[in-house]
Protein backbone atom coordinates (compact mmCIF):
# COMPACT_ATOMS: atom_id res chain seq x y z
CA UNK A 1 0.00 0.00 0.00
CA UNK A 2 1.43 3.29 -1.12
CA UNK A 3 1.63 5.49 1.82
CA UNK A 4 1.03 9.55 2.01
CA UNK A 5 4.96 9.49 3.08
CA UNK A 6 5.51 7.24 0.01
CA UNK A 7 3.52 10.22 -2.12
CA UNK A 8 5.56 12.60 -0.74
CA UNK A 9 8.88 11.34 -1.04
CA UNK A 10 8.12 9.92 -4.53
CA UNK A 11 7.04 13.73 -5.92
CA UNK A 12 10.05 15.46 -4.51
CA UNK A 13 12.50 12.77 -6.30
CA UNK A 14 10.04 13.08 -9.90
CA UNK A 15 10.32 17.19 -9.26
CA UNK A 16 14.12 17.59 -8.40
CA UNK A 17 15.00 15.43 -11.02
CA UNK A 18 12.66 17.02 -13.89
CA UNK A 19 13.97 20.23 -12.73
CA UNK A 20 17.54 20.14 -12.59
CA UNK A 21 17.35 17.77 -15.94
CA UNK A 22 15.78 20.65 -17.41
CA UNK A 23 18.30 23.56 -16.25
CA UNK A 24 21.20 21.34 -17.32
CA UNK A 25 19.57 20.51 -20.75
CA UNK A 26 19.31 24.29 -21.53
CA UNK A 27 22.59 24.44 -20.70
CA UNK A 28 23.79 21.73 -22.48
CA UNK A 29 21.98 23.30 -25.86
CA UNK A 30 23.24 26.77 -25.21
CA UNK A 31 26.80 25.47 -25.02
CA UNK A 32 26.31 23.29 -28.14
CA UNK A 33 24.60 26.00 -30.27
CA UNK A 34 27.87 28.15 -29.37
CA UNK A 35 30.44 25.47 -30.24
CA UNK A 36 28.49 24.43 -33.63
CA UNK A 37 27.16 27.96 -34.96
CA UNK A 38 29.82 28.50 -37.51
CA UNK A 39 28.76 25.32 -38.99
CA UNK A 40 25.10 25.92 -39.32
CA UNK A 41 26.31 29.63 -40.66
CA UNK A 42 28.24 28.16 -43.07
CA UNK A 43 25.79 25.83 -44.88
CA UNK A 44 23.44 27.80 -44.38
CA UNK A 45 20.79 25.88 -42.32
CA UNK A 46 17.78 26.57 -41.33
CA UNK A 47 16.04 27.04 -37.55
CA UNK A 48 13.90 23.87 -38.84
CA UNK A 49 16.90 21.74 -39.94
CA UNK A 50 18.68 22.48 -36.92
CA UNK A 51 16.14 21.75 -34.49
CA UNK A 52 14.58 18.62 -36.59
CA UNK A 53 17.56 17.09 -38.14
CA UNK A 54 19.91 17.44 -35.55
CA UNK A 55 18.45 18.66 -32.12
CA UNK A 56 15.20 15.93 -31.99
CA UNK A 57 18.22 13.51 -31.84
CA UNK A 58 20.94 15.45 -29.59
CA UNK A 59 18.55 15.75 -26.63
CA UNK A 60 17.81 12.67 -26.14
CA UNK A 61 21.80 11.30 -26.54
CA UNK A 62 22.82 13.74 -23.52
CA UNK A 63 19.68 13.26 -21.43
CA UNK A 64 20.20 9.46 -21.28
CA UNK A 65 24.35 9.92 -20.84
CA UNK A 66 23.75 11.51 -17.94
CA UNK A 67 20.44 10.03 -16.72
CA UNK A 68 21.88 7.94 -13.81
CA UNK A 69 24.27 10.93 -12.40
CA UNK A 70 21.12 13.67 -12.04
CA UNK A 71 19.04 10.56 -10.82
CA UNK A 72 21.73 9.95 -7.95
CA UNK A 73 22.28 14.10 -7.47
CA UNK A 74 18.55 14.76 -7.54
CA UNK A 75 18.38 11.86 -4.65
CA UNK A 76 20.87 13.80 -2.80
CA UNK A 77 19.79 17.04 -2.58
CA UNK A 78 16.33 16.52 -1.54
CA UNK A 79 17.00 14.24 1.09
CA UNK A 80 19.36 16.22 2.36
CA UNK A 81 16.80 19.28 3.07
CA UNK A 82 14.24 16.56 4.59
CA UNK A 83 17.10 15.87 6.73
CA UNK A 84 18.29 19.27 6.93
CA UNK A 85 14.52 19.95 8.24
CA UNK A 86 14.44 17.08 10.85
CA UNK A 87 11.40 15.85 8.46
CA UNK A 88 13.58 12.16 8.37
CA UNK A 89 13.56 12.17 12.05
CA UNK A 90 10.14 12.66 12.99
CA UNK A 91 8.98 9.98 10.11
CA UNK A 92 11.55 7.53 11.74
CA UNK A 93 10.49 8.60 14.77
CA UNK A 94 6.63 7.64 14.20
CA UNK A 95 7.61 3.86 14.10
CA UNK A 96 8.54 3.97 10.30
CA UNK A 97 11.68 1.24 9.50
CA UNK A 98 14.72 2.94 7.96
CA UNK A 99 14.07 0.03 5.61
CA UNK A 100 10.38 1.07 5.22
CA UNK A 101 11.60 4.38 5.02
CA UNK A 102 13.50 3.77 1.40
CA UNK A 103 10.73 1.93 -0.27
CA UNK A 104 9.40 4.78 -2.18
CA UNK A 105 13.26 5.33 -3.19
CA UNK A 106 13.35 2.07 -4.71
CA UNK A 107 9.99 2.40 -6.71
CA UNK A 108 11.35 5.86 -8.15
CA UNK A 109 14.50 3.88 -8.71
CA UNK A 110 12.70 1.25 -10.79
CA UNK A 111 10.45 3.51 -12.24
CA UNK A 112 13.73 5.64 -14.02
CA UNK A 113 15.42 2.68 -14.36
CA UNK A 114 12.83 0.94 -16.41
CA UNK A 115 12.39 4.05 -18.43
CA UNK A 116 16.20 4.75 -19.31
CA UNK A 117 16.18 0.98 -20.06
CA UNK A 118 13.04 1.37 -22.79
CA UNK A 119 14.93 4.41 -23.80
CA UNK A 120 18.52 2.82 -24.20
CA UNK A 121 16.75 0.19 -26.00
CA UNK A 122 14.95 2.14 -29.13
CA UNK A 123 14.52 5.94 -28.50
CA UNK A 124 17.82 6.95 -27.80
CA UNK A 125 19.93 4.99 -30.83
CA UNK A 126 17.21 6.25 -33.39
CA UNK A 127 17.86 9.78 -31.91
CA UNK A 128 21.27 8.71 -32.33
CA UNK A 129 21.01 7.86 -36.12
CA UNK A 130 19.54 11.46 -36.61
CA UNK A 131 22.61 13.51 -34.67
CA UNK A 132 25.14 11.14 -36.06
CA UNK A 133 23.92 11.51 -39.76
CA UNK A 134 23.53 15.43 -39.27
CA UNK A 135 26.98 15.38 -37.56
CA UNK A 136 28.55 13.29 -40.50
CA UNK A 137 27.16 15.75 -43.46
CA UNK A 138 27.49 19.03 -41.64
CA UNK A 139 30.43 18.96 -39.15
CA UNK A 140 32.43 16.60 -39.31
CA UNK A 141 35.24 15.98 -42.21
CA UNK A 142 34.92 12.89 -44.29
CA UNK A 143 37.58 10.40 -43.30
CA UNK A 144 35.07 7.59 -43.87
CA UNK A 145 35.07 8.71 -47.32
CA UNK A 146 38.82 8.26 -48.36
CA UNK A 147 39.98 4.89 -49.98
CA UNK A 148 40.68 2.20 -48.15
CA UNK A 149 43.44 -0.71 -48.76
CA UNK A 150 43.37 -4.54 -47.94
CA UNK A 151 39.60 -4.65 -47.06
CA UNK A 152 39.25 -8.42 -45.95
CA UNK A 153 36.26 -9.75 -44.60
CA UNK A 154 34.27 -12.81 -44.48
CA UNK A 155 30.84 -12.64 -45.08
CA UNK A 156 29.18 -15.66 -44.55
CA UNK A 157 30.11 -19.17 -42.94
CA UNK A 158 32.03 -20.16 -46.45
CA UNK A 159 32.80 -17.45 -48.22
CA UNK A 160 35.96 -15.02 -47.84
CA UNK A 161 36.51 -11.53 -50.20
CA UNK A 162 39.70 -9.57 -50.16
CA UNK A 163 39.74 -5.74 -51.55
CA UNK A 164 43.43 -5.21 -52.81
CA UNK A 165 41.60 -1.24 -52.59
CA UNK A 166 38.75 -0.37 -52.67
CA UNK A 167 36.87 3.28 -52.66
CA UNK A 168 33.54 4.12 -51.09
CA UNK A 169 32.85 7.19 -53.40
CA UNK A 170 32.52 5.27 -56.18
CA UNK A 171 31.83 1.70 -55.02
CA UNK A 172 34.45 0.08 -56.91
CA UNK A 173 37.69 -1.49 -55.96
CA UNK A 174 40.87 -3.41 -57.65
CA UNK A 175 42.43 -7.44 -56.94
CA UNK A 176 39.36 -8.72 -56.18
CA UNK A 177 39.36 -12.30 -54.67
CA UNK A 178 36.27 -14.53 -53.53
CA UNK A 179 37.15 -17.86 -51.78
CA UNK A 180 35.16 -20.60 -50.87
CA UNK A 181 35.97 -22.96 -48.21
CA UNK A 182 34.69 -26.08 -47.01
CA UNK A 183 35.93 -27.94 -44.01
CA UNK A 184 39.39 -26.11 -44.17
CA UNK A 185 39.43 -26.98 -47.75
CA UNK A 186 39.38 -24.21 -50.73
CA UNK A 187 36.87 -25.32 -53.24
CA UNK A 188 36.27 -22.30 -55.16
CA UNK A 189 38.18 -19.18 -56.16
CA UNK A 190 37.47 -16.47 -58.25
CA UNK A 191 39.62 -13.66 -59.33
CA UNK A 192 39.05 -10.43 -60.84
CA UNK A 193 40.91 -7.45 -61.98
CA UNK A 194 38.17 -4.42 -60.99
CA UNK A 195 34.94 -4.64 -59.11
CA UNK A 196 32.19 -2.49 -58.93
CA UNK A 197 28.86 -1.60 -57.58
CA UNK A 198 25.16 -2.37 -59.56
CA UNK A 199 22.87 -0.32 -57.99
CA UNK A 200 20.44 -1.28 -60.54
CA UNK A 201 20.46 -5.30 -59.99
CA UNK A 202 21.77 -4.81 -56.43
CA UNK A 203 25.25 -7.22 -57.65
CA UNK A 204 28.60 -6.84 -57.94
CA UNK A 205 30.11 -6.46 -61.46
CA UNK A 206 33.44 -7.88 -61.80
CA UNK A 207 35.56 -7.25 -64.86
CA UNK A 208 38.35 -9.79 -66.33
CA UNK A 209 37.30 -12.21 -64.01
CA UNK A 210 39.36 -16.06 -63.49
CA UNK A 211 37.43 -18.79 -61.26
CA UNK A 212 39.26 -21.87 -60.07
CA UNK A 213 37.01 -25.06 -58.79
CA UNK A 214 38.73 -27.86 -57.04
CA UNK A 215 36.97 -31.12 -56.32
CA UNK A 216 39.53 -33.06 -54.88
CA UNK A 217 42.32 -33.92 -57.23
CA UNK A 218 40.20 -32.29 -60.24
CA UNK A 219 40.52 -28.50 -60.51
CA UNK A 220 38.43 -27.20 -63.39
CA UNK A 221 39.76 -23.16 -64.47
CA UNK A 222 37.56 -20.91 -67.00
CA UNK A 223 37.67 -17.21 -67.80
CA UNK A 224 35.53 -14.51 -68.52
CA UNK A 225 35.50 -10.92 -69.65
CA UNK A 226 32.80 -10.05 -67.10
CA UNK A 227 29.62 -11.19 -64.94
CA UNK A 228 27.26 -9.97 -62.21
CA UNK A 229 27.52 -11.88 -58.88
CA UNK A 230 25.31 -11.33 -55.74
CA UNK A 231 27.20 -11.41 -52.57
CA UNK A 232 26.07 -11.17 -48.85
CA UNK A 233 27.84 -8.07 -48.85
CA UNK A 234 26.59 -4.42 -49.40
CA UNK A 235 28.76 -1.19 -50.24
CA UNK A 236 28.15 -0.23 -46.67
CA UNK A 237 29.07 -2.70 -45.08
CA UNK A 238 32.92 -1.86 -46.18
CA UNK A 239 32.60 1.73 -45.17
CA UNK A 240 33.88 2.22 -41.46
CA UNK A 241 31.35 4.90 -40.03
CA UNK A 242 32.43 6.31 -36.41
CA UNK A 243 30.00 5.74 -33.74
CA UNK A 244 27.61 3.26 -35.58
CA UNK A 245 26.79 1.22 -32.64
CA UNK A 246 24.79 3.91 -30.71
CA UNK A 247 22.24 4.07 -33.82
CA UNK A 248 21.45 0.65 -33.67
CA UNK A 249 18.64 -0.27 -31.51
CA UNK A 250 19.16 -3.53 -29.61
CA UNK A 251 17.51 -5.91 -31.58
CA UNK A 252 19.89 -4.81 -34.30
CA UNK A 253 22.51 -4.30 -32.74
CA UNK A 254 22.56 -7.79 -31.63
CA UNK A 255 22.40 -9.10 -34.97
CA UNK A 256 25.06 -6.89 -36.32
CA UNK A 257 27.00 -8.64 -33.98
CA UNK A 258 26.26 -11.66 -34.69
CA UNK A 259 26.71 -11.40 -38.58
CA UNK A 260 30.17 -10.04 -38.01
CA UNK A 261 31.13 -12.67 -36.18
CA UNK A 262 30.28 -15.04 -38.11
CA UNK A 263 32.61 -13.10 -40.57
CA UNK A 264 35.08 -13.16 -38.41
CA UNK A 265 35.54 -9.00 -37.72
CA UNK A 266 37.75 -7.95 -35.25
CA UNK A 267 37.32 -5.12 -32.66
CA UNK A 268 33.44 -5.96 -31.45
CA UNK A 269 34.24 -5.78 -28.08
CA UNK A 270 33.37 -1.95 -28.79
CA UNK A 271 29.57 -3.41 -29.87
CA UNK A 272 29.65 -5.86 -26.73
CA UNK A 273 30.09 -2.77 -24.55
CA UNK A 274 26.91 -0.88 -26.32
CA UNK A 275 25.01 -3.72 -25.77
CA UNK A 276 25.26 -4.62 -22.15
CA UNK A 277 25.55 -0.94 -21.21
CA UNK A 278 22.32 -0.17 -22.24
CA UNK A 279 20.66 -2.84 -19.17
CA UNK A 280 24.04 -1.85 -17.31
CA UNK A 281 22.72 1.67 -17.21
CA UNK A 282 19.57 0.81 -16.37
CA UNK A 283 20.48 -0.71 -12.99
CA UNK A 284 23.00 1.86 -12.76
CA UNK A 285 19.68 4.13 -11.58
CA UNK A 286 18.73 1.97 -9.14
CA UNK A 287 22.36 1.46 -7.50
CA UNK A 288 22.86 5.24 -7.37
CA UNK A 289 19.66 6.16 -6.03
CA UNK A 290 20.14 3.58 -3.43
CA UNK A 291 23.32 5.18 -2.44
CA UNK A 292 22.05 9.04 -2.47
CA UNK A 293 19.14 8.44 -0.19
CA UNK A 294 21.52 6.40 2.34
CA UNK A 295 24.04 8.87 2.57
CA UNK A 296 21.79 12.18 2.66
CA UNK A 297 19.32 10.68 4.82
CA UNK A 298 21.26 11.24 7.95
CA UNK A 299 21.56 14.49 9.78
CA UNK A 300 24.97 16.17 9.53
CA UNK A 301 26.52 20.00 10.48
CA UNK A 302 27.10 20.56 6.92
CA UNK A 303 24.20 19.99 5.41
CA UNK A 304 22.88 19.79 1.78
CA UNK A 305 26.39 21.35 0.67
CA UNK A 306 28.48 18.30 2.63
CA UNK A 307 26.03 15.90 1.17
CA UNK A 308 26.29 17.03 -2.52
CA UNK A 309 30.18 17.42 -2.55
CA UNK A 310 30.32 13.52 -1.42
CA UNK A 311 27.83 13.01 -4.21
CA UNK A 312 29.74 14.74 -6.65
CA UNK A 313 32.56 12.56 -5.48
CA UNK A 314 30.87 9.48 -6.09
CA UNK A 315 29.77 10.40 -9.33
CA UNK A 316 33.10 11.25 -10.48
CA UNK A 317 34.13 7.96 -8.94
CA UNK A 318 31.70 6.35 -10.66
CA UNK A 319 32.35 7.44 -14.60
CA UNK A 320 36.44 7.03 -13.81
CA UNK A 321 35.59 3.27 -12.82
CA UNK A 322 33.08 2.92 -16.00
CA UNK A 323 35.72 4.37 -18.36
CA UNK A 324 38.84 2.56 -17.07
CA UNK A 325 36.37 -0.52 -17.56
CA UNK A 326 35.55 0.21 -20.74
CA UNK A 327 39.11 1.24 -22.09
CA UNK A 328 40.31 -2.52 -20.89
CA UNK A 329 37.49 -4.08 -23.00
CA UNK A 330 38.11 -2.25 -25.90
CA UNK A 331 41.74 -2.20 -26.09
CA UNK A 332 43.17 -5.28 -23.82
CA UNK A 333 40.07 -7.94 -24.16
CA UNK A 334 38.54 -7.31 -21.07
CA UNK A 335 35.07 -9.48 -21.07
CA UNK A 336 32.75 -6.93 -22.27
CA UNK A 337 29.97 -8.23 -20.01
CA UNK A 338 32.52 -7.73 -16.91
CA UNK A 339 33.75 -4.60 -18.00
CA UNK A 340 30.51 -2.74 -18.14
CA UNK A 341 29.28 -4.46 -15.12
CA UNK A 342 32.54 -3.98 -12.81
CA UNK A 343 30.99 -0.05 -11.37
CA UNK A 344 27.56 -1.76 -10.76
CA UNK A 345 29.39 -4.54 -8.67
CA UNK A 346 31.21 -1.97 -6.46
CA UNK A 347 28.84 0.56 -5.90
CA UNK A 348 26.32 -1.62 -5.15
CA UNK A 349 28.54 -3.33 -2.71
CA UNK A 350 29.05 0.05 -1.33
CA UNK A 351 25.22 0.15 -1.37
CA UNK A 352 24.92 -2.86 0.90
CA UNK A 353 28.01 -1.32 3.19
CA UNK A 354 25.83 2.20 3.54
CA UNK A 355 22.67 0.41 4.48
CA UNK A 356 23.90 -2.31 7.56
CA UNK A 357 26.07 0.93 8.96
CA UNK A 358 23.41 3.51 8.26
CA UNK A 359 21.04 3.70 12.12
CA UNK A 360 18.08 2.48 12.03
Amino acid sequence: MITKIDWYILRKLIGTFIYSLMIFLLISVVIDITEKVDDFMKHHLSLHEIVVDYYFGFIPHILALLFPLFIFLSVIFFTSKMAYRSEIIAILASGVSFRRFLRPYWMGAFLFGGILWLANYWVVPNANRIRTSFENKYLHSHDDEKSQYDRSTRIDSFNYVTFGTYDPNYKSGSNFVLTTVDKQNIIFKLKADRITWDSTSEKWRLDYVTMRTISGMKEHWSSRQDTLIKLALHPKDLVETKNIQEAMTTPNLRKFIQRETIRGSEGLNTFWVEYYRRTAAAFAVVVLTMIGGIIAAKKVRGGSGLHLALGIVISASYIIFLQFATVFSVKADLNPLLAVWIPNMIFGGLAFYLYRRAPK
